[in-house]
């Protein structure tokens, strides 16, 4: 049996609470796909939100302590699913890795800890998925095609913005799509998925969020979406939380799934991994049941 091969991975609190089958089911394809993603021990929060005040070193601390110890377990790297943790662990190695003042002085913050070097690189596992993997193989360990489910990319905010960090064409980006069609699934571009969902405003201006919801749901659906799938746990629970306003307030609204990149895999490699919405399963069943019978 071919060894599975090791990723260090940087989970962050949200996978760790109301995104737990985000990491489910991650862990689950990249299984499938010969890979383990080894969780860093003694990892904290990343601290959420990227400092944007150059002279701020001190808020630069918890996540640098996060590549600390990807540079104590050995690994010149991290992995993040979140595309939250991505961003702000991704913004901070470009802040500090290769400027010596700046490490020197957080290190001095850190003396208990030893030096950080500012070796360790940041990506996040859909970049793995298309630039090590690749689609080819993706598409040969499906073992369920989802031939006949249009699937809406939801990007957001942090996977593509600011351009330093972005994974793919802040504009134009494709690698949802490109991912969702090697599961056999159909991509359809419509308006707004690389818009903001709201983000934090749902805390204090929940209606500005329910509006976004609806306007980014109605887009995807007139475009003839059967579910959105997105690689952000806010921008999911946005989008997911949010709706139930909709359905109550709106008659004969019709609930879109939401779901993660990670649990389209999982439907597409048929593995049991975390919670995927009944009716995203019932359709996927139905459509596989037509295609058999045709």
């Amino acid at each position: 049996m071919k060894q599975l091969e090791k990723l260090t991975y940087f989970p962050g609190c949200t996978l760790k609470d109301t995104a737990r089958d985000f990491e489910i089911s991650g862990m689950a394809v990249m299984e499938a796909l010969g890979y383990v993603l080894e969780e860093l021990e003694r990892w904290n929060c990343c601290g959420t939100v990227f400092s944007l005040t150059d002279d701020d070193l001190m808020h630069q601390i918890a996540p640098v302590r996060d590549l600390l110890r990807a540079q104590e377990a050995g690994s010149e790297e991290i992995i993040a699913l979140c595309s939250m943790c991505y961003a702000t662990l991704k913004r901070t190695s470009l802040f500090v890795n290769g400027n010596q003042e700046r490490l020197d002085k957080i290190n001095s913050f850190m003396n208990k800890e030893v030096d950080y070097e500012g070796k360790v690189s940041v990506h996040h596992l859909l970049e793995v998925i298309r630039d090590r993997i690749g689609w080819e193989k993706i598409e040969e360990r499906v073992t369920n095609p989802l031939e006949g489910l249009s699937v809406a990319p939801f990007y957001g905010c942090t996977l593509l913005r600011p351009e330093e960090i972005a994974i793919d064409d802040p504009d134009a980006p494709t690698v949802l799509q490109d991912l969702s069609a090697a599961l056999w699934a159909t991509p359809i571009d419509y308006a707004y998925s690389v818009e903001c969902c709201g983000a934090y405003q749902v805390v204090d201006h929940r209606d500005v969020v329910v509006e976004r919801t609806h306007r980014i749901i109605s887009a995807a659906r007139r475009a003839g979406a059967d579910v959105i799938v997105t690689s952000c746990p806010l921008c999911h629970f946005n989008l997911h939380d949010t709706q139930k306003e909709l359905v109550r307030t709106i008659p004969d609204y019709e609930e879109m799934p939401i779901i993660y990149f990670t649990q389209l895999m999982s439907l597409a490699y048929g593995v049991e991994a975390g919670k995927i919405p009944t009716a995203l399963k019932a359709k996927v069943k139905r459509l596989q049941t037509v295609k058999g019978e045709g």
